[in-house]
């Protein structure tokens, strides 16, 4: 099974103001291990299709996919939404990867109503949903996955639930966003595993969480007191997740993901470094 990595686990949430370069980038997941990566935040990986497949070639790379954010709640953001997957698909099928996948977008809410949509907000997301899976696959071929994500309108069970009985997306499954509100991963696995085709693989601090669930620490603040932290490290039996997708004969993609705490005594790549040998020890 190819395990992934992507750009976010070097701090990299945007095309342009990063820290590291896109041929720094590559070439520390190179280094950590991997053979596949995500494409990151549309425009900081070069959008040449030839320049970027000899790139990715001569680190011996694979091309996975892409994660693209998007504030679903706007129905007015819809043309130029679609305008750019229309550009994002077709960069994906010149460079022979099979999967986009889809988020909401976090930032879109304000302080504290993190996630909060009246009806209107919900029936945009779920039209645009519908509307990106038609674009998407029928006319690129792509495999469609959505994101469920802390801080958004699609995060918790019951609205997952309501997003997979409302349209026929698939799921980018992630075990860290998911375990954040102290849902079990494993069981919700078991449960939708037919709409799972796409697997984010990431842990959470269990002392970290609990501060967020009493209250006593923002979702948004969460992030730099290092909720998501490494892959042995935390609540999630990743073990068991991986024995689970085994298993039931699971064929999609694995991307491992490492937010970065602020405080973090690792650098990007030792985490990536380390999470990947986590990852090898049990496959071992």
């Amino acid at each position: 099974m190819l395990i992934g990595n992507a750009p976010c686990s070097w701090g990299i949430n945007y095309p342009t103001g990063n820290r590291y370069s896109w041929q720094a980038y590559l070439d520390e997941v190179a280094a950590a291990g991997y053979r596949g990566t995500e494409l990151g935040p549309f425009g900081f990986l070069p959008k040449d299709a030839g320049l970027l497949k000899d790139e990715l070639a001569r680190r011996r790379l694979t091309l996975i996919g892409a994660t693209h954010v998007h504030v679903f709640s706007d129905a007015t953001s819809q043309p130029a939404f679609m305008a750019t997957l229309k550009e994002l698909a077709a960069l994906l099928v010149k460079l022979d990867a099979k999967h986009l996948v889809i988020m909401d977008e976090s930032n879109a809410y304000p302080k504290g109503r993190e996630g909060v949509l009246d009806a209107a907000g919900w029936n945009s997301l779920t039209a645009m949903v519908r509307d990106t899976q038609a674009l998407v696959e029928d006319d690129y071929g792509l495999t469609l996955s959505f994101h469920p994500h802390i801080g958004t309108a699609v995060e918790k069970e019951d609205q997952i639930d309501r997003l997979l009985a409302e349209t026929d997306i698939d799921l980018c499954f992630d075990t860290g966003h998911h375990a954040f509100w102290d849902q079990d991963p494993i069981a919700y696995m078991e449960k939708v595993f037919p709409r799972i085709a796409y697997m984010h693989l990431k842990n959470v601090d269990p002392a970290v969480r609990a501060r967020v669930l009493a209250g006593a620490l923002s979702v948004a603040d969460s992030y730099g007191a290092g909720v998501m932290c490494p892959l042995p490290d935390g609540a999630v039996d990743i073990k068991a997740v991986m024995a689970l997708l085994q298993r039931r004969g699971f064929d999609g993609p694995v991307v491992v993901e490492q937010d970065i705490a602020t405080n973090a005594s690792e650098t990007p790549l030792e985490l990536a470094a380390r999470n990947l040998a986590y990852m090898n020890g049990i496959a071992a």
